[in-house]
């Protein structure tokens, strides 16, 4: 299982990405989900990828390949976010179809900028439409979704800095650790600043993190002292 989560608020874009591939019990292994490219002072984009892990393996080597190519469309020569998820859409649909009807799908989250065009984020379905996110909801999930979305939706909004982002979505990437054990370690975060068009900053959590391990105990710790502080139950069902 996956789990990868985008976030777009004013300050630029922040996504998170587990690597876990497999996690029987005698066969655990890991790949990157997360995928950088671009050009410096002129575009970035980063996708992150969930699904059948052969589908979004050929997805992202025919990007590569395309960028080698330089054929006639390719993300270092498209427009905007808009048009790099229709093309991403485009290659996902054209790999699922060499295996079509067998559970092939996969999704992908992709953002990031080009010079004079919005930064934006975006869903890629298996079908290969996409969405963006919106101000009202300033994040897009893909893979294991619910263990890592209340704290999302209860945090986020447009104007969160992208450190409280980051922070907010490796705690949910913890939740969903905790609950799933298909998802998993090493971690990886990227933060890109609106309108730098650079790589951004772009850290990789391995499972014997000191931080990881830090900020799992201290949510804990926090979590069980606001338990304290919560009012009383009202047993009587009546307004007090």
């Amino acid at each position: 299982m996956t789990y990868c989560v985008g976030i777009a608020v004013g300050e630029g874009l922040l996504f998170v990405s587990d690597s876990r591939t497999s996690a029987g019990v005698d066969n655990i292994s890991s790949h990157s989900k997360m995928h950088r490219f671009g050009v410096p002072g002129e575009r970035q984009f980063i996708i992150c990828s969930a699904g059948n892990l052969a589908t979004t393996q050929g997805v992202i080597s025919q990007v590569e390949r395309d960028i080698r190519r330089n054929t006639d469309v390719h993300l270092l020569n498209v427009a905007n976010v808009g048009d790099a998820a229709t093309y991403l859409g485009g290659l996902s649909r054209a790999e699922q179809k060499k295996t079509e009807g067998n559970g092939f799908e996969a999704s992908f989250l992709i953002g990031g900028e080009v010079l004079d065009a919005a930064c934006r984020l975006m869903l890629v379905y298996p079908q290969g439409n996409h969405i963006v996110s919106s101000d009202q909801t300033p994040f897009l999930q893909i893979g294991e979704l619910k263990y890592g979305k209340p704290i999302l939706d209860r945090v986020l909004a447009l104007n969160t800095t992208l450190e409280r982002a980051a922070l907010c979505a490796l705690v949910s990437m913890d939740a969903t650790m905790r609950s799933n054990l298909s998802v998993g370690t090493p971690i990886e975060l990227n933060l890109y600043r609106r309108g730098s068009l650079t790589p951004g900053a772009h850290v990789v959590y391995t499972e014997d993190s000191p931080y990881l391990r830090q900020l799992r105990n201290s949510w804990d710790e926090e979590i069980m002292n606001a338990l304290t502080r919560l009012p009383a139950v009202n047993w009587s069902g009546q307004t007090q």
